[in-house]
């Protein structure tokens, strides 16, 4: 059941990155990703409220479990870590091609397998290296596409930046195996929606004081705000999907490097909506790069049934 929603996930966060691509476009990043962070916060704030009072029982899968000060301590650090990989990626995003971030992106689950083996010592079995090894050789070629459109990737300060958000992004998927894993297993034991709606609270505080201290000010010597629907796409997108990625990790069989390494098929369908919408170059031998996509996400499947 894990692996599937992990599929999932990916799709939702096809959509994401998309929806992202089109809000930034000629547009300020820093109120771009405050309104996102308070659509989130906004969606999942009456869950925390809900559960507080009473009309959501511990029962129920959106529950949101009481945490004591050290376990909030916790998740404001993982606020802190996603929000700067969020930082960096939109401003990423808004400079580089679609197809080219999602490549770049999906380097990550190489990072967080590593992790996972020395942090966690997680096993793999054969079919599941052998989507790994898919994986990590159609990212490869896929950056190797993007260079043809002539973005060097060792001159170009926004390559860098989407890098950092890469490194970032699987240092959080780490930490989120660690907040939800059982305490006799070494985890902090935290709920999954008390992690997903705190983390998403503590980003949109965050951000407002940036918005305050860093944009307002200089707001009319910069990029304009111009107010787009699919930020709250951006919000909805993320939310469902960071919520079925949560509801995966809760599995005891779940492993962080396998569905990390899922989730990062959501290049396949910013791909997708880069070509038809976006109408991005050298679609041809990215389409090619992206089979080897395809072949590493169903030897994970095969590999985790």
């Amino acid at each position: 059941m894990w692996i599937l929603l992990a599929f999932i996930s990916a799709a939702l966060l096809g959509f994401y990155d998309a929806s992202k691509k089109n809000s930034l476009r000629d547009n300020a990043v820093i109120p771009v990703l405050f309104l996102n962070t308070l659509f989130c916060a906004a969606l999942l704030a009456p869950f925390i409220i809900l559960s507080h009072s009473g009309q959501i029982t511990p029962q129920s899968d959106f529950y949101v479990a009481p945490l004591s000060a050290e376990q909030h301590r916790l998740i404001v650090l993982k606020s802190v870590i996603v929000l700067s990989s969020w930082l960096l990626g939109y401003f990423a995003i808004k400079h580089l091609p679609l197809t080219i971030v999602g490549s770049v992106n999906a380097t990550r689950p190489v990072l967080t397998i590593v992790g996972a083996l020395l942090v966690f010592g997680e096993d793999l079995n054969a079919w599941q290296w052998a989507g790994v090894a898919l994986g990590v050789l159609s990212f490869f070629l896929l950056s190797r596409s993007g260079s043809k459109e002539g973005i060097r990737f060792s001159h170009n300060v926004w390559i860098y930046l989407l890098v950092g958000a890469a490194i970032l992004g699987a240092a959080s998927g780490l930490y989120d195996k660690y907040l939800m894993a059982p305490t006799d297993a070494g985890g902090a034991g935290i709920n999954r929606m008390s992690v997903q709606g705190w983390y998403n609270l503590y980003q949109c505080l965050m951000m407002g004081v940036m918005l305050l201290i860093i944009w307002w000010p200089a707001r009319h010597k910069s990029t304009p705000f111009l107010w787009k629907h699919s930020i709250i796409l951006i919000s909805l997108f993320l939310t469902v999907a960071d919520f079925v990625y949560f509801y995966a990790l809760t599995d005891p069989d779940a492993m962080i490097s396998v569905v990390s390494m899922v989730r990062r098929g959501s290049v396949l369908v910013s791909f997708a909506i880069g070509a038809l919408i976006f109408k991005e170059k050298n679609l041809r031998s990215k389409a090619v790069d992206l089979v080897f996509v395809l072949l590493s996400m169903i030897c994970l499947w095969i590999g985790s049934n």
